[in-house]
C-alpha cells in the first residue's frame, strides 16, 4: 500500500483500530468484527509474539480489511511485518533504518514524533504524515497546533489518550488525517473473544466521528 493509498483510507475512516493479539487463533474473527463495524482496519502491535502470523492469517483471509504492524521499532521488525503481509507500518518513534526498510520496499510509514526534531528526521524521507504519540501525555491537541504552525505540509494522527470524549476534537482540526484507537479493540474484550463487543464498539465510534 503506498502512503498516498494509507492516507485516503485513513482520512475515509477516521479512526485506525490499534489491535494487540496474544493467540494467533484471534486474528480473523477480530478482523471481521472490525470489519462488521465499519472499521476495516488493523494495526497490530508488534509487542507479542503472535503479531507476524496475526497479520498473516488477517492478510490471507480478510481481503477487506487492511491490515499494517504498529510498535515497529527495527529494520528486523519492519522486514517481518512486510514478509507477513503488512501494508502499512507505524512506530512510536523515529528510526532511520525502519524508514528506508518501508520506503525502500513501497509501503507506508507513520513514523511516531513528539518533538519538532522527530517531525523533521521524517521530513528528510518526504513523509507527509506523522504519528503523534502519547498525544494525551505530550499536550494533546494544543501541542498538536503549535506543531503544525511550524511545519504546515504535515498530517498528524495522534494516538494514546485518545477516546469518546475527545476523538471529534482531534478530528475537527484539519491538518489531523485520523486517529488512533485503542478504546475500539479493548484487550479484555479480545481476551474475552467478545467479537460482537468489538464490532459495537467500533460501529459506535463511526457513526461518532462521521
Amino acid at each position: 500500500m503506498t502512503q498516498n493509498d494509507f492516507m485516503a483510507r485513513l482520512a475515509e475512516l477516521k479512526v485506525c483500530p490499534v489491535v494487540v493479539i496474544d493467540d494467533v487463533e484471534d486474528a480473523v474473527p477480530l478482523a471481521k468484527a472490525l470489519e462488521a463495524g465499519k472499521l476495516p482496519m488493523a494495526e497490530v502491535t508488534f509487542r507479542t509474539p503472535a503479531a507476524a502470523d496475526a497479520i498473516a492469517r488477517i492478510a490471507k483471509e480478510c481481503p477487506n480489511v487492511v491490515v499494517g504492524a504498529g510498535t515497529v521499532i527495527d529494520r528486523e521488525q519492519c522486514t517481518r511485518a512486510i514478509k507477513a503481509g503488512a501494508q502499512f507500518i507505524v512506530a512510536p518513534s523515529f528510526s532511520d533504518e525502519v524508514a528506508q526498510c518501508a520506503i525502500g520496499h513501497g509501503v507506508a510509514y507513520c513514523p511516531g514524533t513528539c518533538t519538532p526534531t522527530d517531525i523533521t528526521n521524517a521530513l528528510r524521507y518526504n513523509l507527509p504524515m506523522v504519528k503523534f504519540f502519547p498525544a494525551g501525555n505530550y499536550g494533546g491537541l494544543k501541542t498538536i497546533k503549535s506543531l503544525a504552525s511550524v511545519f504546515p505540509q504535515i498530517k498528524f494522527m495522534p494516538t494514546g489518550g485518545v477516546n469518546v470524549d475527545n476523538v471529534n476534537e482531534y478530528l475537527g482540526f484539519d491538518k489531523i488525517i485520523s486517529v488512533g484507537g485503542t478504546w475500539v479493540c479493548k484487550k479484555d474484550l479480545v481476551a474475552a473473544k467478545d467479537w460482537a463487543g468489538i464490532t459495537k464498539l467500533c460501529q459506535e465510534a463511526y457513526d461518532l466521528t462521521h
